[in-house]
């Protein structure tokens, strides 16, 4: 878990439209909140990613997530796990900028079972733009000293903590199908 002071600094670097790096299940994220559009256009800037791919949004719980997507009554959970993390593609809102959905109907959501990301979800009471520190096409970030290396300079803070267990980025699967978009 992070501590209490570097996760005030990370909200409030969050708040005034910054970016931040954190560790994820499998990897170092990229982050933002995801209405900031001059942050979430940092982020892709960064990493070099065109924005019509869409990007993934974190949370704690659906509440996070509720004016991004609309799941119909019958719909499963998302569920994810720390050596397993899944990210969702759900269907989308009318109030989901093109920033964050990119080119799709749906929007791609993961509640996050890593610690430090989901101590800075509940601490912004926000969903977080999170997408693996890396150039696009790239190997992301898994070690802290390759994160500042590569991004130190980029980002607006680094938040303390280590990757989860989890081997790379989270499988990718459509939530009305259950089809695999993209393996682990």
């Amino acid at each position: 878990m992070v501590a209490f002071k570097p996760l005030r600094q990370a909200v409030r670097v969050l708040r005034s439209g910054g970016v931040i790096a954190y560790p994820t299940e499998g990897v170092f994220g990229l982050g933002c909140l995801p209405d900031e559009f001059q942050a979430v256009s940092r982020v892709l800037a960064i990493k070099n990613r065109d924005p019509a791919l869409g990007l993934v949004l974190i949370a704690t719980d659906i509440a996070q997530l509720a004016t991004w997507i609309e799941l119909p009554d019958d719909s499963p959970e998302l569920q994810s796990s720390s050596d397993q993390p899944l990210t969702w593609i759900v269907p989308a809102t009318d109030e989901v900028p093109y920033w964050i959905r990119g080119a799709h109907n749906g929007l791609a959501v993961r509640l996050t079972t890593h610690p430090v990301a989901a101590a800075l979800c509940d601490a912004a009471d926000s969903a977080l733009v999170s997408t693996s520190a890396n150039l696009h096409g790239r190997p992301p970030a898994r070690n802290r000293f390759v994160l500042r290396r590569r991004f130190g300079a980029l980002v607006d803070y680094i938040v303390p903590g280590e990757c989860g267990p989890a081997s790379g980025p989270s499988e990718i699967r459509e939530l009305a199908s259950g089809r695999v978009l993209r393996r682990a």
